[in-house]
């Protein structure tokens, strides 16, 4: 089968309105006109009888005179291109016998769109979204746009939307927060640039912690910073280790990304000491923390300090939809100004188009039973993935997470003699499964060796499928 189609459909009004008629040639502009409509038309046999613009229409479009237009109208219907019809208009004939078929223009095929396999982590399950609901948000709010929506955007966000949010994270997070201090993004990696670009500069020493999101340490050296990795441990990050020079420091505090590990109290209020004798910032990224299936969440780390150290990212890529591209900021009132004069200067790169749509979604209540019914569903696919697991709970430490989207799951000593958590990754990529190596998100060296298991975006029988497949591929031997 051939990989390629033919040319793409003709659009008279796009092509005739796209003509380039230029004064300054020797060519008159009524020739000119005359033979970018005869090419237009002899190329494009689908534009069999499709009417053409009134003449003053398409004059005051190309800035010519009507009459120049008309006459070429009259030149092209004596030569058979073009037919009137009283009372309707000016028509393409149906029948050009004496033009040359075109030849197709080769186009390559569009890409096939790749499917989630399971496994893959930081997937939310889209189907769950209320579609009908999220649908009407968006048609309200641009059937009949408000002036401020046409207006000149606000580099900090639409203002709704970051009430709404402020809200939010009130309600949840026990963050209080002034809407002004809410700052629309496109994502984390706006976010960071926000804030080492604007906000605490180039050229620092910035603690994250070991293993973490692969992606940061090359955010953190674009923005020219240098990136501190410490260790965690059964608790999390440790203040005892962090490097005497850090300028700030960015941490998963509710649920350690990739392990889980919940921050205890305890070690928050030493974080939040640190940050305050070492005047150090604390940049809390709190991106699923929404999906807690056992115990009473702990109060941000953001909450606990007032944002006077802290600084906190959230995002709806896991809430919404990773197409959305809205995340945001919540930034300590001292660093608003700096924000906005950042953002002035180089321009949000959040889309405007869905922020109203998502301030009444919240503000509507139906996000909120969105976020419940996504939690009971996620709790159940994770306690179904634990069970499924289960006949290979002599080579795999399987736990509960109290939440979540994903499992980090530890070898043991039966299956890490005999295989790497790299080397089964890769066995998995042979037999359709996405299992990120838990080593592969380690900075230091002594990489810590497990698996990753997101099971949010499949569903159970999914999951069944794919833990039969994995259990098969690692008690086969190498």
């Amino acid at each position: 089968m051939s990989n390629f189609k033919t040319f793409p459909k003709a659009n008279l009004n796009r092509d005739l309105f796209a003509i380039s008629l230029d004064a300054s040639l020797k060519t008159s502009l009524q020739a000119q006109l005359l033979e970018a409509l005869r090419g237009l038309i002899s190329t494009s046999p689908d534009l069999v009888g499709t009417r053409l613009p009134a003449s003053r229409t398409l004059a005051s479009e190309l800035s010519i005179s009507r009459t120049t237009v008309q006459a070429v109208y009259d030149q092209m219907i004596s030569e058979g291109y073009l037919v009137t019809r009283q009372g309707s208009g000016t028509f393409v004939a149906n029948e050009i016998t004496h033009l040359s078929q075109p030849q197709p223009i080769p186009r390559p095929a569009g890409p096939k769109t790749q499917k989630w396999l399971p496994f893959q982590t930081g997937l939310p399950d889209q189907s769950l979204l209320p579609h009908k609901q999220w649908a009407r948000h968006l048609e309200r709010a641009w059937r009949n746009p408000t002036p401020e929506l046409l207006a000149r955007a606000d580099p900090l966000g639409w203002y709704p939307l970051r009430a709404a949010i402020s809200d939010h994270v009130a309600a949840w997070r026990h963050l209080s927060c002034d809407p002004g201090q809410v700052v629309i993004t496109s994502g984390a990696r706006e976010a960071f640039e926000v804030i080492f670009h604007g906000l605490l500069g180039a050229g620092k020493q910035v603690a994250i912690e070991d293993p973490c999101w692969p992606k940061l340490c090359t955010i953190l050296r674009d923005t020219g910073n240098l990136a501190c990795p410490v260790r965690i441990d059964q608790d999390g990050l440790d203040v005892t280790r962090l490097p005497d020079k850090a300028h700030a420091t960015i941490i998963t505090p509710s649920r350690h990304y990739p392990t889980g590990v919940s921050l205890p109290l305890p070690r928050r209020v030493a974080l939040l000491d640190w940050a305050r004798q070492t005047g150090a910032m604390v940049i809390e990224d709190d991106y699923d923390s929404e999906f807690r299936y056992r115990g009473q969440p702990l109060p941000s780390l953001s909450g606990l300090d007032g944002l006077n150290n802290t600084i906190y990212l959230g995002s709806f890529s896991k809430l919404v939809s990773p197409a959305l591209r809205i995340g945001y900021l919540v930034v300590p009132k001292r660093m608003l100004q700096s924000t906005r004069t950042y953002l002035d200067r180089v321009g949000p790169r959040a889309s405007l188009i869905p922020q109203p749509a998502l301030a009444t979604f919240m503000n509507s209540g139906e996000f909120a039973m969105h976020l419940r019914r996504m939690r009971r569903v996620y709790a159940r696919r994770q306690s179904h993935l634990l069970s499924a697991l289960a006949p290979a709970c002599d080579l795999l430490e399987l736990q509960p997470d109290s939440s979540g989207m994903h499992l980090c799951v530890a070898l043991r000593a039966a299956l890490a003699d005999r295989m790497s958590d790299i080397e089964i990754s890769q066995r998995a990529g042979e037999n359709g499964l996405r299992i990120s190596a838990l080593s592969d998100q380690c900075v230091l060296p002594q990489k810590m060796q497990g698996l990753l298991l997101g099971y949010a975006a499949f569903d159970e029988d999914t999951l069944s499928d794919a833990a039969d497949r994995l259990v098969s591929l690692i008690q086969l031997p190498l």
